[in-house]
């Protein structure tokens, strides 16, 4: 009969056939998509791994909850929570962080809780010892937490247009805490270092009730003026590996790359900043498109400097503001909020200062030595126990004592000693006062407390090469890092021969101190010098000099130890809001700030003074030929420069340093 069927009938036939191979198409993909989402299973042989397991932790001297805490626009974040075993209105120390909270409570696996904490960024042994319950945060975007990442997220207003910031986050984490954590005293602390210190600042904003204090450690506060991303304009380029691998997933899984043993290679060849930037795709994370941007101090970068905004607060919480004299990451934010919010603490009771002799984020540490520079005991414990911990009981414990903790506590390099001071700066507890003296650079290469003479030569020069930048360290340039090996943690005290052997490197140098010499406070550079070229920058460094030979430190004869140092963007030389071409052979003023000190030159040593014009891969290099946005100079706007150093009458240079003098 099939084979009498018309035209139709075999259509018909054939699409009956189509239909039945799709049919069992479709029952076979059906079949394997159910395999895919359901795995088979052998009931003869079962699976040895239970659905979920549950940790034994009956010997364990901690209860460790881990718990997604709504925020009030949904998101939910992260938490990780550890009740030391039989707290009872226990005090809780909140972190909250964008480097993965998991990680920060797990350095290793253990029963006790001192050694899952011990590492960044957890004062362990103020921690454990004060009985603290321990809760650390991953923040909106970061890791485990919901949300989108936002590089250091603006407060609400004209750059987050959005109801939640890390003010609104803090606030509603510490109200789920205190309610949801039946073994606290409802009291809470925050503290943290660098961006998790930038964010107990930010608590600060309409603070919750229960927050009674707030500890900011080597706060991010101005990423243009002084800390992460630019220092007076010149862009700190070697952060660039941090600003891709934060953004550019949730988990930190891409990672920066080379090519280089030296970094110095790898910035060189690049060019820009912004070709090394687009050969790595940076165009891709939001806020490296920022930056390339906003090149200048713009209401972008001023809306979001932290001094700023908590100038304009009131002061209600109690805080701790921790600096570290050589912090080669964020050596700008504590002093600036200090200085921003001081004149509100009235009775002298609300805001008080640390100083010691670390760099970034080392307090928590074993500190007895930096690098070669040793302190003669473990700096980083008397902090710990002598100033953090009693400042933190006070506020925290119920029935605390009011703890023995100065306005401002400082350790003094050189002397190697702690000093209890009223107010900073302050030289000493009582009977001294800080007078600025001018340091003037002076012909023959000299530093002297008198002013040039008009008999004398009116400048130094020298050439600046962009093909040829100064390295700011030794060579090979290792990368940013805190891994095994790297030294980045040490640059700051560098020993600076090398760069004072260079012959574009301008060195002045002091005759031997016969007495002692103390420095509290911000020195400020008044350099007159001029350029051939339209741009330029300019390094100043403040160093120590030590003696010939130094016993029992053999390594240390003649080091040259920066003491303060900074960079300046000539560009800028007008305002900071906007950039302008340099006169070309003319001598200008430039008055920058460097970094506080708080330093003994002792008898034997000698003041020297170096200038140069880069400060290279660690700062981008300056073409020296003015471009509206050095991020995109081309090869061609590479130019050598004469630059020139005045020091005559009416035209003198000097290093206005915050000298300590008995009333």
């Amino acid at each position: 009969m099939r084979k009498r069927l018309g035209l139709a009938g075999r259509l018909f036939s054939v699409c009956s056939v189509s239909l039945g191979v799709m049919v069992v198409v479709l029952s076979f993909q059906a079949g394997s998509a159910a395999q895919t989402d359901s795995p088979k299973t052998y009931p003869a042989l079962p699976s040895e791994t239970p659905i979920e397991f549950k940790t034994a932790m009956g010997s364990f001297d901690y209860d460790r909850r881990d718990v997604m805490i709504p925020m009030r626009d949904g998101v939910k974040l992260r938490t990780i929570i550890f009740v030391p075993r039989g707290a009872k209105g226990a005090p809780i120390l909140l972190t909250r962080t964008p480097y993965d909270a998991n990680e920060l409570t797990s350095h290793i696996h253990s029963s006790h809780l001192g050694p899952i904490l011990y590492g960044y960024d957890n004062a362990t042994d103020v921690i454990v010892e004060g009985g603290y319950i321990r809760v650390v945060q991953d923040i909106r975007g970061k890791y485990g937490s919901e949300g989108d990442y936002v590089m250091n997220r603006p407060l609400r207003g004209p750059q987050n247009p959005t109801p939640v910031d890390h003010s609104t986050d803090t606030y509603d984490t510490i109200d789920w805490l205190v309610k949801n954590i039946p073994e606290s005293n409802g009291k809470v602390g925050i503290l943290g270092i660098s961006y998790d210190g930038f964010l107990p600042l930010m608590a600060l904003v309409n603070p919750h009730p229960a927050l009674k204090v707030s500890v900011p450690m080597n706060p991010m506060v101005d990423g243009w003026m002084g800390d992460d991303w630019f220092h007076n304009g010149a862009f700190r380029q070697q952060n660039m590996g941090y600003i891709l691998e934060q953004e550019a997933t949730r988990k930190n899984d891409e990672k920066w790359w080379s090519g280089y043993l030296d970094d110095y290679d790898l910035y060189m060849n690049a060019g820009s900043a912004g070709e090394l930037g687009r050969s790595h795709g940076m165009e891709q994370v939001g806020f490296w498109r920022k930056i390339l941007e906003h090149p200048s101090y713009d209401a972008f970068w001023q809306d979001q400097a932290v001094d700023k905004i908590l100038a304009a607060q009131p002061l209600k919480v109690p805080v701790m503001l921790v600096h570290s004299l050589w912090d080669q990451e964020d050596i700008y934010g504590a002093i600036a909020v200090y200085k921003a919010i001081k004149p509100k603490d009235v009775n002298n009771d609300k805001v008080f200062l640390v100083l010691g002799p670390w760099h970034h984020g080392q307090e928590i540490e074993d500190v007895s030595a930096l690098g070669p520079i040793r302190f003669s005991s473990d700096t980083g414990l008397y902090f710990r126990q002598h100033i953090l911990r009693p400042f933190l009981d006070r506020y925290l414990k119920d029935g605390a004592l009011p703890a023995d903790v100065p306005p401002v506590s400082a350790f003094t390099t050189g002397a190697n000693e702690w000093q209890r001071l009223p107010v900073w700066p302050a030289g000493c507890p009582r009977g001294c006062s800080v007078r600025p003296t001018p340091l003037y650079l002076t012909a023959g290469l000299k530093l002297s407390f008198e002013r040039p003479k008009a008999s004398d030569s009116p400048f130094e020069e020298y050439v600046s090469d962009p093909s040829k930048p100064v390295p700011y360290r030794a060579r090979p340039i290792q990368p940013m890092g805190y891994t095994d090996g790297l030294t980045w943690s040490q640059w700051l005290v560098d020993d600076q021969r090398e760069q004072s052997g260079r012959p574009d490197v301008e060195v002045f140098m002091s005759d031997v101190m016969k007495t002692p010499m103390k420095i509290s406070g911000q020195p400020v550079a008044n350099l007159v010098a001029s350029t051939s070229g339209t741009d330029s920058d300019w390094v100043v460094k403040v160093i120590d000099v030590y003696p010939d030979e130094v016993a029992g430190q053999p390594a240390m004869g003649d080091y040259q130890l920066m003491v303060s140092a900074d960079i300046f963007r000539g560009r800028y030389r007008e305002g900071f809001e906007s950039a302008k071409a340099i006169a070309a052979g003319q001598p200008l003023l430039y008055r920058f700030q460097l970094p506080t000190a708080n330093h003994v030159f002792l008898p034997g040593h000698k003041i020297m003074v170096q200038i140069q014009s880069s400060w290279f891969p660690l700062y981008d290099r300056n073409p020296q030929t003015f471009v509206p946005n050095i991020f995109w100079a081309k090869p061609t706007d590479y130019k050598k420069a004469v630059q020139r150093i005045y020091h005559e009458p009416g035209h003198a240079s000097y290093v206005e340093l915050p000298v300590v003098v008995n009333q």
